[in-house]
């Protein structure tokens, strides 16, 4: 009979995209995701038999979950400026607050397997897409709304590497407050 899990899947995937996040794809090691995953290198294995990919791809399945929660009130709000403004909230929320570098782009820097940058597109794609559907819900044109989805996303991936590099999340928290009148004019 096996042992039951000691971590469940999505504790452990979000241990796994801490190390992700700091590290980038290459220089995860076997090492330093098991430490932060808080698990033996055997146990890691026995979780993940196709390695280090396969746990980049369940974070990036996680990180999708994420994302679906997080957009998911600018379509199901009636108002659709509050329901920007909750997204708003559950992105900093993933973000920490603007304090976390964003494992979209940390994972899929150089060395990043194909399988892996094609579930971070997904997640992108599902980002934008929501922030374009709240836009649209708000009046714009199809092409409009995705241009402001675009360059919302922009600002807001922009502020967390500004805040990462200069140690200052202060962009991306304004970024956050804005999103509203980016996306809705």
């Amino acid at each position: 009979m096996p042992r039951p899990q000691t971590v469940h899947d999505d504790e452990l995937f979000d241990r796994l995209a801490q190390v992700f996040r700091i590290a980038g794809f290459e220089g995860a090691s076997l090492g330093a995701l098991a430490q932060g995953a808080q698990l033996q290198r055997a146990s890691l294995y026995h979780r993940f038999p196709d390695g280090k990919t396969q746990m980049a791809e369940a974070v990036m399945r996680r990180v999708r979950v994420l994302f679906e929660h997080a957009v998911e009130p600018m379509a199901s709000d009636p108002d659709v400026t509050a329901g920007v403004i909750e997204t708003g909230r559950r992105l900093s929320t993933i973000y920490g607050d603007g304090e976390l570098a964003c494992v979209l782009d940390t994972l899929t820097l150089s060395g990043a397997p194909e399988s892996v940058r094609a579930i971070a597109a997904d997640v992108t794609n599902v980002w934008i897409g929501g922030m374009a559907g709240a836009a649209m819900r708000g009046g714009a044109t199809p092409e409009a709304a995705r241009i402001a989805a675009e360059d919302a996303f922009a600002q807001l991936e922009g502020g967390l590497v500004l805040g990462r590099l200069l140690g200052d999340p202060a962009t991306f928290r304004r970024a956050i407050d804005a999103l509203p009148r980016l996306l809705l004019g």
